[in-house]
């Protein structure tokens, strides 16, 4: 391509030069044959140029550099920390502890008349490793209180030792099966032990009911929690 644009140049140069046989009337300056080579030149240099030009140019390809390594983040291993295990007893305290033995006085359904006045009396063991302090309380937790007043340890009670509880009642005026439940309870009102229950029948033939049986009378006492 670059060759015939160079000759296409010298012919129109040869061609202007000679006039094209036909005679003009104003005489027409004549090159030189280093002229014409100096022309020729000039060409052949515009052609390339043109040429560069029109040629696509080639973006260099970065070089891809390495990115710089980091180090791993160091994996963070918790401890094995044991968990606090504990049966929490009343007062959060596990050494408290009262186990229901057994009914004293008033055995369950026992016949009671409307307004009679009775004496209710638990037996129980102190089973924890803990003293009861003066100030515990024997208390109505639900049910039927049938008159029954929160009962207040007056001097401790040792680990092991085995006490009567009483509580003096009144039947309720309702007839019916009635019932009422009590509980252990720290100075600072938090309960502990098995939950024991008075159980009487207002409305049938009145019976004094006294229990002597070593059987316990209470079949579901509530256990420690």
């Amino acid at each position: 391509m670059k060759q015939r644009l160079i000759i296409l140049g010298l012919c129109a140069l040869l061609i202007a030069s000679c006039g094209g046989g036909e005679a003009t009337a104003t005489p027409t300056n004549t090159l030189s044959v280093d002229e014409i080579q100096a022309l020729a030149i000039e060409t052949f240099s515009a052609a390339l140029t043109q040429t560069a030009l029109a040629a696509p140019s080639e973006t260099p390809v970065p070089t891809l550099t390495a990115s710089a390594t980091f180090a791993p983040l160091a994996t963070i291993t918790s401890a094995a920390l044991p968990l606090a295990s504990a049966t929490m007893s009343g007062g959060g305290n596990s050494c408290y502890r009262m186990t229901y033995a057994s009914d004293v006085t008033i055995k369950d359904n026992t016949a009671m008349e409307p307004g009679q006045s009775f004496t209710k009396t638990w037996k129980v063991l102190n089973s924890g490793t803990c003293a009861w302090d003066a100030g515990f309380k024997f208390a109505f937790v639900g049910g039927e209180q049938m008159n029954g007043a929160t009962y207040t340890f007056p001097a401790p009670v040792s680990a092991g030792a085995v006490v009567d509880i009483s509580v003096d009642m009144v039947a309720p005026t309702k007839s019916g099966t009635l019932r009422g439940n009590w509980r252990m309870q720290t100075a600072d009102g938090q309960f502990f032990g098995d939950e024991v229950y008075v159980q009487i029948v207002v409305g049938g033939s009145a019976v004094t009911g006294t229990a002597t049986s070593e059987t316990p009378t209470t079949p579901n006492p509530t256990p420690d929690n």
